[in-house]
């Protein structure tokens, strides 16, 4: 026969197996509350000599169960917060404001510096490879790499005026961190 105190002695045990599912405090009381009702409601089906613990476990398991299920069937499926959230992308006007003062303080640099920096920045070429490229000395191509660096640096950290009198620096952005990457 189905003792509603003998439910309610087992609350601590049964709370303990629903973090075990939910791994998560609030969706567990959910759970052990869920679970208590349904026994509850369901309690003509219990049978005698069966241990509540095990009987009404077994009913939280399929409770968890068949919610994960619902889930991931219709939530991912219709609910477009799990989508979107999923789905967001950051904002990158920031990066692209700073890929563009390089830009133009690249095009403000001799054709032999852009050459270097490319080939050394970003093309990760050796300097080797470069001097044989260019068919210069090693030397060369070190000491060209480095006026390019330090144009490219005082090109950046120099104030540019942008409508009105703001400038970049003053709006946030901090395009030299660009230059110090070449540097390295």
């Amino acid at each position: 026969m189905f003792n509603d105190q003998t439910l309610i002695d087992e609350i601590p045990n049964l709370r303990k197996f629903a973090l075990k599912l939910a791994r998560d405090r609030n969706n567990a009381e959910d759970l052990l509350q869920a679970t208590v009702l349904r026994a509850l409601e369901k309690r003509h089906l219990f049978n005698e000599g069966t241990s509540m613990f095990s009987w009404a476990s077994k009913t939280m398991y399929n409770l968890f169960v068949s919610d994960y299920r619902r889930k991931t069937k219709f939530e991912t499926q219709y609910d477009p917060e799990t989508h979107i959230a999923h789905e967001s992308v950051g904002p990158n006007q920031e990066a692209h404001i700073e890929f563009k003062e390089v830009q133009e303080a690249m095009n403000m640099l001799s054709d032999d510096h852009r050459e270097i920096l490319v080939m050394v920045c970003v093309k990760n070429m050796q300097y080797a490879e470069v001097s044989e490229a260019l068919q210069i000395p090693i030397g060369t191509v070190r000491s060209r790499l480095s006026r390019a660096r330090e144009s490219l640096q005082q090109a950046l950290e120099t104030p540019k005026v942008y409508g009105r009198g703001t400038l970049p620096n003053q709006m946030g952005y901090a395009p030299h961190h660009y230059a110090a990457r070449a540097a390295a």
